[in-house]
């Protein structure tokens, strides 16, 4: 028996960049002189930019990896089958802008599983045990909630009540790590309250990060480019420093992660103001990893796209997504302080989990059954450091400061939307947000140039927005 979802695949964005350079992208010269900047080449990043190019601006997108994508990578090589090393889900399907999108570009989407299977040792629940844990699961949620109603915010751990029994693992890991990539405890419940509810969802059978790629194949997009300083300020021009040379922009978008922006990689002249920091320390990325296997047959005996996961007494957990689009391919996924704690030992240690953990669900054929695998390992990728944002307690608020504009400088990613946060669709709304933003910005510098009878004795700086 399934149990109901509420958005608990959401987590699905554990990361790792490739060195190879996406089909189709534009091989665009490093301009001196631009309208618009944008950093990064993730689904934000791609969503502002062709909203700028649409509206017929000069724009270039600057991407620190050697593809697009960000966030959203889809492997073709490993396997007979494409891999999403990256986000795999589209939720709110009907609405969300870049399902449409995909429908237009061909690529078929993928309904996600409407809920998960259960195993309590080596059998599945049944449906009393499944009833139990959905009333506990509902209950937990909702206390989440009603704790910060009106009131401060606090840990989401704090606000469980203490008879989840045999149950709380479970119920921990779908509110927590597989949702957010933090454990509960390192969660503002605030932020968790406020996450919209994400059914239906799709994955696509071609691969996430394949469709984000072919939505920027016709942009002007400069790879392998890390920007190392950034000089901005109230009214001038935005310089981005890069190893192969600067660019200046009347304007520019930055979508990198909370984490890279925490980290002091980007340099900033004149510094980030704190507040702009400390949001970003607040919106850490929680840790979400993936370790792939290719059985031969079909050894757990699923059906395409099941999701599982178990009755678990402590953190030591996964969740199982098994026969992807039909394939053979099954997925183990890893998350919050054990999953970060798991991929820091490396791929051998995580496969091994893996194994062991469906070996422990399923019987001790599945080894034998293995063939290839991979693991992705994002908290090492240096342009991402980490998974989706999840607030701290008492971040909640620091998703609207994330999205302040500084002058011409303009912010974007999943981290800057108030209630999709940790989604490609968040990610893409926030890009399309700020293209807005940033055009409204140089419609407004247009409107206030002086004529020019009077611009040798006016000197012109554009409006604060």
């Amino acid at each position: 028996m399934t149990i109901s979802r509420r958005g608990f695949l959401a987590g699905s964005a554990a990361l790792v960049a490739l060195g190879t350079r996406s089909a189709g992208a534009v091989s665009a010269p490093l301009p001196r002189d631009i309208d618009v900047a944008v950093i990064g080449a993730g689904a934000a990043g791609i969503a502002a930019a062709r909203q700028i190019a649409a509206a017929g601006r000069k724009v270039i997108v600057i991407e620190a990896t050697g593809a697009i994508g960000g966030r959203c990578i889809t492997d073709t090589s490993t396997f007979a089958a494409p891999f999403d090393r990256g986000a795999r889900w589209l939720h709110l399907t009907d609405a969300n802008p870049v399902a449409k999108l995909a429908r237009g570009a061909g690529i078929d989407l993928v309904p996600a599983p409407r809920g998960q299977r259960i195993r309590i040792g080596r059998r599945n629940a049944r449906a009393a045990e499944t009833e139990d844990f959905l009333v506990r699961l509902v209950r937990a949620n909702r206390a989440i909630g009603d704790a910060v109603r009106g009131k401060a915010d606090m840990p989401a751990a704090a606000a469980l009540s203490k008879d989840l029994g045999e149950w709380s693992g479970a119920v921990n890991f779908l509110l927590g790590p597989a949702t957010t990539g933090k454990d509960l405890n390192a969660l503002s419940a605030a932020d968790l309250a406020s996450m919209q509810n994400r059914d239906p969802a799709s994955a696509t059978r071609q691969g996430l990060g394949t469709l984000i790629a072919k939505l920027g194949e016709a942009l002007p997009i400069v790879l392998s480019t890390p920007v190392t300083r950034i000089v901005w300020s109230g009214r001038s021009e935005v310089q981005i420093e890069t190893a192969a040379g600067t660019v200046s922009a009347r304007t520019a978008i930055l979508t990198a992660s909370t984490n890279v922006l925490a980290s002091g990689k980007i340099k900033f002249s004149p510094d980030l103001p704190k507040r702009q920091f400390d949001a970003a320390e607040k919106l850490s990325l929680g840790s979400y990893d993936r370790i792939a296997l290719a059985f031969s047959g079909n050894p757990l005996g699923l059906a395409h796209n099941d999701a599982v996961i178990e009755q678990s007494t402590d953190n030591r957990t996964g969740l199982l997504l098994a026969n992807v689009n039909g394939s053979s391919l099954c997925q183990v996924d890893v998350a919050g302080t054990f999953g970060r704690d798991l991929a820091a030992q490396g791929g051998a240690a995580m496969t091994a989990f893996a194994i062991e953990w469906l070996t422990k669900l399923y019987g001790s054929d599945i080894a034998k059954a293995v063939g290839k695998t991979a693991t992705t390992r994002w908290n090492d990728a240096p342009y991402v450091m980490g998974a989706m944002s999840a607030a701290a307690p008492g971040g909640q608020p620091s998703r609207k400061i994330l999205m302040e504009p500084m002058g011409n400088l303009f912010f974007a990613g999943e981290a800057a939307h108030e209630a999709q946060w940790g989604t490609v669709g968040g990610a893409w709304e926030s890009g399309v947000r700020a293209g807005d933003a940033v055009l409204r910005k140089l419609a407004g510098e247009k409107a206030a140039r002086p004529s020019r009878k009077s611009r040798g004795s006016e000197a012109h700086a554009g409006p604060r927005r």
